[in-house]
């Protein structure tokens, strides 16, 4: 997997600073494979997962088993902690080593659970870990291509068309086969297809049944079914709960154990009163993507998963407090994404599948924030800059744009 470089330097540049990296994100997105491929930058190193029986067992009989790992020379252990947050009382654990330890090791706390809930109040991790995320692939990871976030803030709108062919092909497999790698690297529409049929039904009947007190597992399986028909519009709770004949709580408890395994994200229209946006109909999309059938659904949530993934590492690293929302007035006009800073918006996109010509959402909204705008399709070799008041709107490939993203 040569195409992680993105975020062995997003760990690079955060264990300069902490011995503990938290590593979160969808299971099966490579979060094991990354963390060996950092432990071989290490002459020490012992990889630890709480899946094994025996790594179990160990860690029951002796917290402190690192320890004991034989070293090669006198350089700084890295050890591995894979699916710990499965322990349950892995919070505790880890604060004692990393008191007791955090001079003499590095650690890698992987999982695919939602570790970075704990950053909340009362977290007794509080100040003794950085969190990153390893997400599927992305077309701005394989591409590589990145800009600096200082030169993309300046200047959102620029664009090259340099290797169109080859982007556009990358773009083309993550669309048919998803950016998690197994499917993704295998190229082939059969292991996609046997793929994806077993990753919601292990992730629910496995690790969620495990970990959650779900019990409606079957209604739960369902409700994952149902959401590829929901992307790209704010999703209803209560049609949801008709639907399923449940309960209003229990859909949004569902919908809410879905973002904590990472099987979806969720995005709040923009407001400049955050509290209100809360309460306010959101949009859900899929890292598994290729499941979604109708094209410009799909279309949307592939550019969703490319700025989400943007603004997670930006946070990651330190950048800034950035947030990806959408926009939606009372007459129930729209534009798909909104890039912000600390509250601050500065970037309109708009994902449209085939159409050259700006949204007049798109230019409406542009010209009552006054900030840039970008309308991203699925085809075309050439962009387009149209003036909207003092403003531009760039339209071009999404492949294009979105390769250059830091």
């Amino acid at each position: 997997m040569e195409h992680r470089n993105l975020y062995i330097n997003l760990w690079k540049e955060l264990a300069r600073e902490k011995s503990m990296i938290f590593l979160a994100g969808p299971r099966q997105s490579g979060k094991t494979t990354l963390s060996k491929m950092i432990a071989n930058t290490f002459i020490n190193n012992f990889y630890f997962n709480w899946d094994i029986q025996a790594h179990k067992t160990m860690l029951l009989e002796n917290p402190a088993f690192f320890e004991s790992v034989a070293r090669k020379d006198t350089t700084t252990p890295l050890i591995i902690l894979d699916e710990i947050h499965k322990y349950r009382d892995w919070k505790n654990y880890l604060k004692g080593v990393y008191d007791q330890f955090h001079e003499e090791y590095s650690f890698i706390v992987s999982g695919s659970g939602r570790l970075d809930l704990y950053q909340k109040g009362g977290d007794s991790m509080a100040g003794r870990y950085f969190l990153m995320h390893l997400w599927p692939f992305t077309i701005a990871e394989l591409a590589d291509r990145n800009t600096t976030l200082d030169e993309f803030v300046k200047d959102p709108l620029f664009i090259n068309m340099e290797n169109n062919e080859a982007l556009k092909e990358i773009w083309n497999l993550l669309s048919e086969f998803s950016g998690f790698p197994e499917p993704y690297l295998s190229g082939r529409v059969t292991t996609y297809r046997r793929w994806s049929n077993t990753y919601a039904n292990q992730l629910i009947k496995e690790d969620i049944r495990d970990l959650t007190e779900v019990k409606s597992v079957g209604d739960v399986e369902m409700l994952y079914l149902m959401l590829p028909l929901k992307v790209g519009s704010p999703i209803s709770i209560p049609s949801l709960a008709r639907d399923l004949k449940v309960s209003y709580n229990s859909v949004q408890s569902w919908l809410a154990i879905f973002e904590r395994f990472f099987m979806v994200f969720s995005l709040s229209p923009w407001t400049p009163k955050i509290n209100r946006a809360i309460q306010k109909e959101r949009k859900v999309y899929l890292w598994d993507f290729p499941r979604i059938k109708e094209p410009s659904a799909r279309f949307e949530n592939m550019v969703a998963v490319e700025l989400w993934r943007a603004v997670t590492v930006w946070n990651d690293i330190g950048y800034g407090s950035f947030s990806l929302h959408f926009v939606r007035n009372k007459e129930h006009q729209e534009t798909d994404f909104l890039l912000a800073d600390n509250g601050e918006p500065f970037l309109l996109i708009e994902a449209k599948l085939s159409d050259n010509k700006p949204s007049p959402a798109l230019l409406k909204f542009q010209k009552a924030l006054n900030i840039d705008a970008v309308q991203l399709t699925n085809e075309g070799e050439t962009f387009r800059l149209i003036s909207n008041g003092s403003r531009s709107v760039l339209v071009a490939p999404a492949y294009q744009w979105l390769a250059r993203l830091p």
